[in-house]
């Protein structure tokens, strides 16, 4: 009985939704120009519906560039937003789950004959993680935080003005790095970026990094807890948000790197999260 109901639920919340998107298509296209990665409370149920019908025919028509682009559009104009609701997981999750495998970089580099003198992180937030490691690894000169959110670079510049070894930029990583990016730099990104690019657009940038020179890139990031790399190697959409499920040790390989380390840990209903230290 309780499958029945949410059959009938979901037929008509999808009803409901694409009658909304045909009925009101500027709100439509205001949805999408603003991204509808991520529903926080300030969207209605009739936004929230059609936000999920948006998905639902991008996703159908395997449109993955357009999904790439309203991922972009939602950490470009709501990325601060985001930040603010989640003030506290960097207390509640990266300290207890994550920051082992930067105890575990400062070994790797004990065993590295080349000089890093650069960290750049990228999708940085609210810049926590970056002072974090600015504080954890004192013999790097520069630590560069990227994000699309112009309003939270904004912010985090203002924050951390003091401490002259950070610097926030607002711009896309991977257009930042074809830019200023050079050998000799550790390249991080935690719980979540990496998730929002296509797979063909993940594999250039790798490689792209991979071409600089020297580099050590730290990836925390989610996979879709239904993606058995066995049976499909390849990338796929997961959860709710309907972005990127990757390989990351094919695509790392692919780009020119080595793995030094690799590991997952349970995360939500829908993800796990994967760690994965590569190098060149």
């Amino acid at each position: 009985m309780r499958k029945i109901r949410a059959f009938f639920v979901e037929i008509l919340a999808s009803t409901f939704g694409n009658m909304m998107v045909l009925l009101r298509p500027e709100k439509a296209r205001q949805l999408s120009k603003e991204g509808v990665t991520l529903v926080l409370n300030n969207l209605s149920l009739t936004e929230r519906l059609m936000r999920r019908a948006i998905l639902k025919k991008v996703e159908k028509k395997e449109d993955f560039e357009t999904l790439a682009e309203l991922h972009q559009n939602y950490w470009t104009n709501q990325g601060s937003d985001f930040f603010e609701a989640m003030n506290d997981t960097f207390e509640k999750n990266f300290l207890p789950d994550c920051s082992f495998i930067f105890e575990l970089l400062k070994k790797e580099l004990s065993n590295q004959p080349k000089v890093f003198n650069t960290l750049v992180e990228i999708g940085t937030g609210n810049g926590n993680v970056l002072e974090y490691l600015s504080s954890e690894f004192p013999e790097i000169d520069h630590f560069i935080g990227i994000d699309l959110s112009p309003v939270q670079i904004d912010m985090n510049n203002k924050k951390f003005h003091e401490d002259q070894r950070l610097e926030f930029v607002a711009s896309d990583g991977f257009e930042w790095v074809k830019k200023h990016g050079k050998a000799n730099t550790i390249f991080v990104t935690s719980r979540g970026v990496l998730e929002y690019f296509t797979e063909d657009r993940l594999q250039t940038f790798l490689k792209e990094v991979d071409n600089l020179g020297k580099t050590i890139f730290i990836a925390i990031e989610p996979n879709g807890t239904d993606h058995d790399l066995k049976t499909n190697p390849g990338s796929q959409l997961y959860g709710p948000e309907r972005s990127f499920s990757h390989n990351y040790p094919k695509l790392f390989k692919n780009a020119g790197f080595s793995l030094w380390h690799l590991s997952y840990k349970p995360f939500d209903e829908s993800s796990i999260q994967s760690f994965v230290g590569a190098k060149n």
